[in-house]
């Protein structure tokens, strides 16, 4: 009789703690990908297995920006941690303070004064939308048809996809979705009011798709002529994963709050962060308690957070090279393939679009068990994203490309299920 293997550290452990304690899917999915392997180390743009694989991470969760685990951003978490590894919330905590200002100060416009902090892009999310609600009393938002911004109650409304919000249909708020057609807020909003219009500048999820700078520009002036709050989430697209600190700020959308996360914390510890206007953060300035959560402002994550800043500071030259290579890799790749029916790439960002979800799905397979993680998109199934850090080395540049187009070379030969 074969005895079960309950020890986490072991891979046969590992995922069958996943089945028996979380989603068997997941267990199945982590088999599939890591190929009889489980994550014990990263650094760098690679993650080690259990078995001594070593593979190009181009597909966390657009976190790793400058690599895992960067000695900066560590060494100060570490120094951090044996000083005030949490917060009393009760008296003021100068590791948060320093960041409000340091943050508020790198997004760099004169009235983006005020920060909330979160662990997730959710946190983010539902702070920012509460905030606008709470600010105009109207009980309904404006977001984006393809645009992904979460799964908790409020991100969920936002978010596009409707299979995902079906189990819980009837209690989310009241969200509508526009076009992304220059004259959509006005019609919208016309239409009947709404509290605040979400959207990202990058639909990551959504297929890497860029919504253009005169439309968002159009989006905020028509919706601020009707009272109506506008908040872009970049929390994947932004803090320089797609260039600049922020697109929309980069293409002269005057919105009113900006979301940032996921590289945030360095890749190291989850922080998020709320960067806004006097006028949407509204009656936090009288009452903080409208909106609070036990880890905001943690002391290690704000610590990761500082760290990170000054990364993003120093390691500019190498992030301008690694968007030089992601975007001539993109381009070689696409030549090269012709199952790749667009490419694109915008700064440490990259998409590529197949024929149907079976070949992107057979993509991400091939590719991870050659050795190159990339990632499928949420709400854009025929999708696949390149999500590289700046810490890439040319040999893995060389080597992703490569396993790329073998692995787009073997989706081709996947042909649509025909009807009976």
């Amino acid at each position: 009789m074969k005895v079960a293997d309950h020890n986490p550290e072991s891979a046969q452990g590992c995922l069958a703690a996943y089945r028996q304690h979380s989603s068997p899917a997941t267990a199945d999915r982590y088999q599939l990908l890591g190929g009889g392997g489980v994550e014990i180390r990263g650094a760098g743009a690679t993650v080690e297995l259990n078995n001594g694989r070593q593979l190009i991470d181009m597909g966390s969760y657009a976190v790793p920006l400058f690599g895992h685990r960067p000695a900066a951003v560590a060494d100060e978490v570490r120094a951090t941690l044996d000083r005030l590894p949490v917060t009393t919330r009760l008296v003021a905590n100068p590791v948060a303070a320093a960041y409000l200002r340091e943050l508020s100060n790198y997004v760099n416009r004169a009235d983006l004064t005020r920060v909330w902090l979160g662990l997730n892009g959710t946190d983010a999310v539902e702070a920012a939308l509460k905030f606008a609600v709470a600010a105009t009393r109207v009980p309904s938002i404006l977001a984006v048809k393809g645009g992904y911004h979460g799964k908790s109650l409020f991100s969920l409304a936002a978010t596009w996809d409707p299979a995902r919000k079906e189990p819980v249909r009837g209690v989310l708020p009241d969200a509508r979705h526009i076009d992304v057609a220059a004259n959509a807020v006005a019609r919208a909003l016309d239409e009947r009011p709404a509290a605040a219009l979400i959207f990202e500048p990058l639909q990551a999820e959504g297929g890497g798709h860029l919504i253009p700078a005169e439309v968002m520009r159009q989006w905020v002036a028509d919706a601020h002529d009707r009272g109506t709050f506008v908040i872009a989430d970049e929390i994947q697209c932004g803090f320089h994963r797609c260039g600049p600190v922020s697109l929309a700020l980069e293409a002269g959308a005057d919105v009113d709050a900006v979301l940032l996360g996921k590289p945030l914390g360095g890749g190291v510890m989850p922080l998020s962060a709320v960067v806004t206007t006097d006028r949407l953060w509204g009656d936090m300035a009288t009452d903080p308690y409208l909106h609070t959560a036990t880890f905001s402002a943690h002391p290690l994550s704000c610590a990761a957070g500082r760290a990170a800043l000054q990364l993003a500071v120093t390691t500019c030259e190498e992030r301008s090279i690694a968007e030089q290579r992601l975007s001539r890799l993109v381009a070689d790749v696409a030549e090269q393939c012709d199952v790749v029916q667009r490419a694109e790439a915008h700064g440490l960002f990259a998409v590529f679009d197949v024929g149907t979800a079976e070949q992107a799905g057979a993509v991400v397979t091939h590719a991870a068990r050659a050795g190159l993680l990339v990632a499928p998109c949420t709400t854009s199934p025929t999708s696949i994203r390149l999500l590289p850090s700046l810490t890439t080395t040319p040999e893995q540049w060389h080597r992703a490309q490569s396993i790329m187009c073998r692995a787009l070379g073997r989706a081709a030969r996947i042909r649509p299920a025909t009807a009976a």
